[in-house]
């Protein structure tokens, strides 16, 4: 760590903010899970896992964030290798395979190909000497960040697949994306819709059908859309109070602990309760966009930029599904949801944060 540089530099007030946010979540997991012997000791699971994540975010922000820019061909490599593994490896479960088996833990590699991602990116488009980028240069973007969808979706895992396209997005913008670009980018993305289509698995159609149509399978595709809204609708302003929602409790909300856990907590803690807690996210968000800004150089801001892409996304997602506004995926909410894996990646992206923040001063 460079002279100067300490654990007093940490941005101590996104880290608050973000133990609130993770407060909320174990509080709600012990709330969908405490009657329920099958999910029994979930909350304290949770607790564990931001417990390590905390340690991870403490040693990746003392890593000088240039170091682990200079490792990002091997970084890439790796998580690469790590995907591959997952296909052939991997452990299965309901038809997919998204998990490798360490040590009687499964682990989601896919979760970590997100920060890889960020890392990767920014090394690339920080190194540009353009303030406008070509056309090779966009290309080379497309395979950096294609290559890790193909073998996720391949899981298949749609959803995380997608979460690697807004950190590309914003890359791309900030590195000097040409607006005729873009405009090309978007015609070839309509275009190419009904090949993606015919590319879907069938749940994932049903899955699209039933956010157009809700009713279409109430029952079926659409039953995780009414139940969610159902809960949401019937936690009016002030809530039914933590351990008292009846669609939460007795079950009718699907993994209401992981990503349908936004329709367990407006249930029992209202609109106002809702409010909080995304008050907490736009507090956060806000901060990380402060901290881009703040940054040493080009590689720190885009680094910041791209955590910030990706929990925007995953908040946008994650309760448009639960409103029915967006179709069902297995995206969840960061710090929220319950989760292994996803929590260690969201700290790590975190720690990235810090270790430009603790740097923001030095001198390069």
């Amino acid at each position: 760590m460079p002279r100067g540089v300490r654990y007093r530099e940490l941005d101590w007030f996104l880290l608050g903010v973000v133990l609130l946010v993770a407060a909320v979540g174990l509080l709600e997991i012990y709330s969908t899970t405490v009657n329920h012997p099958r999910f029994a000791n979930m909350h304290l699971r949770q607790l564990t896992w931001v417990g390590l994540g905390l340690v991870v975010m403490l040693v990746v922000a003392r890593l000088d964030y240039h170091t682990l820019l200079d490792q990002a061909p091997w970084i890439y490599v790796a998580t690469l290798g790590g995907l591959v593994a997952v296909l052939v490896l991997g452990r299965e479960i309901f038809g997919a395979r998204r998990w490798l088996e360490i040590a009687g833990y499964t682990f989601q590699v896919s979760e970590v190909a997100k920060w890889s991602i960020i890392v990767v990116l920014a090394k690339f488009l920080g190194e540009l000497r353009s303030e406008v980028l070509t056309l090779k240069d966009m290309a080379k973007v497309a395979v950096l960040v294609g290559v890790p969808i193909v073998l996720i979706a391949a899981q298949p895992d749609l959803g995380t697949a997608l979460t690697l396209v807004p950190i590309a997005a914003t890359g791309v913008f900030l590195a000097g994306l040409r607006w005729k670009h873009a405009a090309v980018l978007a015609l070839v993305a309509v275009l190419l819709l009904p090949v993606g289509w015919y590319l879907l698995k069938p749940y994932q159609r049903e899955r699209v059908v039933a956010f157009a149509n809700p009713g279409h399978s109430p029952q079926g595709s659409g039953y995780q859309t009414m139940q969610s809204k159902i809960a949401v609708g019937s936690g009016a302003f002030w809530g039914k109070g933590m351990g008292k929602g009846s669609q939460n409790q007795l079950g009718f909300i699907p993994v209401r602990h992981a990503e349908f856990i936004v329709a367990a907590y407006a249930e029992e803690q209202g609109f106002a309760g809702v409010l909080l807690a995304l008050g907490l996210y736009l507090t956060l968000l806000l901060r990380l966009l402060h901290n881009a800004e703040t940054a040493a150089d080009r590689s720190g801001a885009l680094l910041v930029t791209g955590v910030f892409s990706l929990l925007a996304f995953h908040l946008l997602v994650n309760v448009g599904m639960v409103l029915g506004w967006m179709p069902v995926t297995g995206i969840p909410l960061p710090l929220l949801s319950y989760g292994g894996s996803a929590t260690l990646s969201t700290f790590m992206m975190l720690g990235l944060v810090m270790s430009v923040r603790m740097r923001r001063f030095v001198n390069l």
